[in-house]
């Protein structure tokens, strides 16, 4: 018989397993993603990886979050009906307790995204609990332990149907991909579960996320059944969309396709669809009583070798603290710019709480005249750091706010990550601003360019608050420019394939 499994041992290998996935990519993804960055044609999708990968590198040699979106924690448990745990308290408890630990880290604190209550005043937890915990009871005198950290934006691009028997499981997941746009920080996964119940069929789908990434083998060795060959063609209709990195037109949009399948309903064919953004986060581990478990790092070799300085080459400078719309009227959508000078930062709680201030004509405690903001919540600084990790979040979000902070306080010019909407991008035209992207997925990059950062307003609202960094030369591309173009409908639209039509 198995020795008992201590408390000590669960909760510290969860908290060593998060903080380990917080800097460290998968081995299968950087070898995916970098194989990609070979053969992308695309020079925007090509520069959004690069950023990407050196981002993943500079996290795994700094031990600092790949993403300043550290996730909604996840714990697929597996436990040995011969396994045996050293504890009287409830499971979820200690799953959380280990959360908690991770998240609170003296030397690489996470940021902390969960609310308690979902409808009403969604006040956060501060420690990024509870956890998404699911347990399967199997043979054996073990317990097998996924966690994974997954991030708002992917996981808002989760999508749900059921089908009619007859109809084309392909068909539906190529159209839906096609509508999803950015937000969910491709280039990353698909993952699929088909059958069951709706409930069944997206845990699947989050289920076969975890699974290693092996398309390039299936590639190579051809489909030795039904299912392989289902992967292989939505692997090639998706990529066919032309979508990319980022969202800017490219070769590849996906890595790879998996799919999880149920018995179901002669009369039914539910399907889940959840996309995994490029900050891919999981780990396995196994405990049986020994002690805790060992995780090994990627060795750096992993990471192709990509010179810093050649990621913004050509780029113009922008001196944020002398911006005029006559400057900003020349820029023109896909090309690079520098930043520099003061930036303001805003997220969804921030414009909420401006936008009803406006509505009951008070004034607001900042001046945003001519100015910039950056859409980002980012992780707390440690050591001689001025901000943690400080990647963008999804712009679609303040797209309700976007016609009254252009109108109503002068602003200039908008900082996120993917699409704008039909009725953002008409301000944006009409009031002769621009947005600008920053790479999803290189949050740690986009910090290093960060000289300082204090808070400004709203600091009841923790990451959500409004704060001023001075940044020096930060990286971004115009999503759309002051006439309204948009690189996220030019750019799919020039790498967009043959392969991608006929999908009923």
């Amino acid at each position: 018989m198995s020795q008992p499994i201590t408390e000590e041992d669960l909760i510290g290998s969860l908290a060593d397993a998060l903080q380990f996935i917080s800097y460290y990519h998968p081995e299968d993804y950087i070898r995916a993603l970098s194989r990609s960055y070979d053969l992308e044609q695309s020079p925007a999708a090509k520069n959004a990886m690069a950023q990407i990968l050196v981002n993943s590198r500079m996290a795994a040699m700094g031990h600092r979050p790949i993403c300043q979106d550290t996730g909604v924690v996840n714990v697929f448990m597996k436990i040995g009906m011969g396994a045996r745990f050293a504890t009287a308290r409830p499971l979820d408890e200690l799953v959380d307790e280990g959360v908690r630990r991770a998240w609170k880290s003296d030397t690489n604190p996470l940021r902390a995204s969960m609310v308690r209550e979902p409808l009403f005043d969604r006040r956060n937890t501060g420690d990024n609990t509870p956890a998404n915990l699911q347990v399967e009871m199997v043979a054996g005198d073990s317990v097998e332990i996924h966690v994974a950290a997954k991030g708002g934006g992917s996981e808002n691009k989760s999508r749900f149907t059921v089908l009619e028997p007859s109809d084309s499981v392909v068909d539906w997941v190529v159209r839906t991909v096609e509508t999803l746009g950015a937000g969910w920080c491709p280039p990353g996964l698909i993952g699929i579960g088909v059958g069951g119940s709706a409930e069944k069929a997206m845990l699947m789908a989050k289920q076969s996320l975890l699974e290693p990434l092996d398309m390039t083998e299936l590639l190579a060795r051809g489909p030795s059944s039904k299912l392989e060959e289902m992967r292989i063609e939505l692997y090639e209709k998706i990529n066919a969309l032309g979508i990319g990195a980022q969202g800017l037109g490219g070769l590849t949009t996906v890595l790879d396709v998996k799919i999880k399948t149920f018995p179901v309903h002669a009369a039914s064919l539910p399907v889940g669809l959840i996309p995994q953004c490029a900050a891919d986060r999981h780990a396995h581990f196994t405990l049986d009583g020994s002690g805790p478990a060992q995780l090994t790092p990627p060795s750096l070799d992993l990471w192709p070798d990509i010179p810093t300085e050649g990621l913004s080459k050509g780029a113009r400078r922008v001196d944020l603290d002398n911006l005029t719309r006559a400057e900003i009227a020349t820029w023109r959508a896909g090309e690079t710019l520098l930043l520099s000078g003061r930036l303001l930062t805003g997220r969804d709680a921030a414009h909420l709480r401006m936008t009803r201030m406006l509505a009951a004509g008070e004034p607001l405690p900042v001046d945003f005249r001519d100015r910039a903001i950056y859409y980002v919540g980012p992780v707390d600084a440690v050591g001689d750091e001025v901000v943690g990790p400080a990647g963008p979040t999804t712009a679609t979000r303040m797209d309700r706010f976007t016609e009254a902070m252009l109108e109503r306080t002068g602003l200039l010019v908008m900082i996120g990550k993917a699409e704008r909407g039909p009725a953002a991008t008409l301000a944006i035209r009409a009031h002769g601003a621009a947005y600008l992207i920053a790479v999803g997925g290189a949050a740690y990059l986009v910090s290093k360019a960060i000289k300082s950062a204090r808070v400004l307003a709203f600091e009841d609202l923790g990451m959500e608050a409004i704060h001023e960094f001075i940044v020096a030369d930060m990286p971004v591309t115009v999503a759309v420019d002051a006439q309204g173009a948009s690189i996220h409908r030019q750019g799919p639209a020039r790498w967009r394939t043959p392969q991608a039509e006929g999908v009923s």
